[in-house]
C-alpha cells in the first residue's frame, strides 16, 4: 500500500485530528498561553498524531503484504491462514478470522470432494474388474468358433478389452496416490512387454516391430506404468499406417544433472499433422487423421503424458506429415528416484 493510499484511507480520522489541532490552539490562545508554548503544544500534538498514522501504516503494511505475497504464491487460496501469522490490529484480526472461517469451509468442501472422488473411482475400478470377467470368458467362447469368424470376433473382444483398461488406466491416473513404485528396471523388457500387450493390434495391422535395445540398458521407473506409454505410441502407429516402428535408446547429458536415457519409438506412419502436434496430449484432442478414425478418443497420449508428469519422465512428440512419427521418452537418471513414490504420497 502507498502512502498516499493509506492517507486517503484515513481522510476522515485526519480531518477529526486537524480540527482539534485548531481547537486546541484555541482554548490555549484563550487561555493566555505564549506563542511559546502554544508552538510547543501544537508540535507535540503533531509528533503524537504523525507517530500513530507511521505505525499504523507499517502495522498494516506487514499484514497486507503478508496477504498479497501468500495469495500470490499458493496454489490454494484457502490455505492463507495456515501459512500467515495473526495481525497485532482488530480490523487486521477480524480479516484473519474471516479468511480462517473460509480456509475452513473449503477444506471441508475439498475434502468432502476427494471423498466422494475416492469412492466414485472405487467403484469405476470395482466395475472394470467385473466386465473383465465376461470379456474372458467371450474370449473363450470365440475361440471355438469357425476358423472364418474368430478372428473377427477376437478383433472386436481385444478392442473392447482395450478400452476398459484405458478406461482403467484413466481412473488410476487421476487419483492422489498414484500406485507405482520407482525401480531399476530394463528398459528392453518394458517395450517387449507392451508389444506382447498390443501383438494382436500389431499383426493384425501388418506392423513389424525392430527393437534396438541392449539388454544391459536400465532405467528408474515403474515398469507397468512405462509400459503403458510405450503401448500408447505402438497403437497409434498402428492405427495411423505404420508398417514398422523401431525402439532405440540412448543417453544424452552424460555426466551432468540432466543425464537421462531417451527412448525413442520411430515408426513410417502418416505423420501428424503441423498444426496438431502441440496439442496431441490434450485430453479428447483426436487431430485431423483421429476424425477419420471412428474408433479414436484422444485420451492415450493425454493418459500417457498424465503418467509421464506424475512419474517424473519427460514425454515430446516429433512428426511430419507423410514421414512418420517420433515418440521420445526420457528417463532421468537420478538414482534418488527411487524413492519418488514415497516422497510424493
Amino acid at each position: 500500500m502507498r502512502p498516499r493510499d493509506y492517507l486517503a484511507d484515513h481522510a476522515p480520522q485526519l480531518a477529526c485530528w486537524l480540527v482539534t489541532l485548531l481547537l486546541a490552539d484555541l482554548l490555549a490562545q484563550a487561555a493566555g498561553l505564549t506563542m511559546d508554548v502554544r508552538a510547543v503544544l501544537a508540535a507535540i500534538l503533531v509528533l503524537s498524531g504523525a507517530t500513530t498514522l507511521v505505525l499504523g501504516y507499517v502495522r498494516d503494511c506487514r499484514f497486507l503484504r503478508d496477504l498479497a505475497d501468500n495469495a500470490a504464491t499458493l496454489e490454494h487460496a484457502w490455505q492463507l491462514p495456515l501459512v500467515m501469522e495473526e495481525p497485532d490490529s482488530r480490523a487486521g484480526r477480524l480479516v484473519f478470522e474471516a479468511l480462517s472461517a473460509q480456509g475452513r469451509s473449503a477444506a471441508d468442501d475439498v475434502h468432502e470432494a476427494q471423498r466422494r472422488l475416492s469412492a466414485y473411482r472405487s467403484y469405476i475400478e470395482a466395475w472394470i474388474h467385473e466386465v473383465k470377467v465376461p470379456i474372458a470368458a467371450a474370449g473363450l467362447v470365440a475361440s471355438r468358433l469357425d476358423a472364418a469368424e474368430r478372428p473377427a470376433v477376437l478383433r472386436e473382444l481385444d478392442r473392447i478389452n482395450a478400452q476398459v483398461e484405458q478406461a482403467l488406466w484413466y481412473a488410476r491416473s487421476e487419483s492422489a496416490e498414484l500406485d507405482y513404485t520407482i525401480r531399476e528396471v530394463p528398459l528392453v523388457r518394458i517395450v517387449k512387454g507392451a508389444c506382447k500387450d498390443n501383438a494382436r493390434l500389431l499383426i493384425e495391422s501388418g506392423v513389424s516391430v525392430e527393437v534396438a535395445i541392449a539388454e544391459t540398458e536400465r532405467v528408474f521407473t515403474d515398469a507397468k506404468w512405462a509400459a503403458f506409454v510405450v503401448s500408447q505410441a505402438m497403437v497409434n502407429a498402428a492405427k495411423y499406417g505404420a508398417c514398422h516402428v523401431r525402439a532405440s535408446a540412448c543417453v544424452e547429458g552424460a555426466g551432468s544433472v540432466d543425464e537421462r536415457t531417451v527412448l525413442e519409438l520411430a515408426d513410417d506412419g502418416w505423420g501428424i499433422p503441423a498444426a496438431d502436434v502441440p496439442r496431441v496430449f490434450e485430453r479428447g484432442f483426436t487431430g485431423e487423421h483421429g476424425h477419420a478414425q471412428a474408433r479414436s478418443t484422444g485420451m492415450g497420449l493425454y493418459l500417457a503424458a498424465r503418467i509421464c508428469e506424475k512419474l517424473g519422465l519427460g514425454l515430446e512428440i516429433a512428426s511430419e506429415e507423410g514421414r512418420g512419427t517420433r515418440v521420445l521418452v526420457s528417463f532421468p537418471h537420478d538414482r534418488r528416484r527411487l524413492t519418488l513414490a514415497e516422497r510424493t504420497r
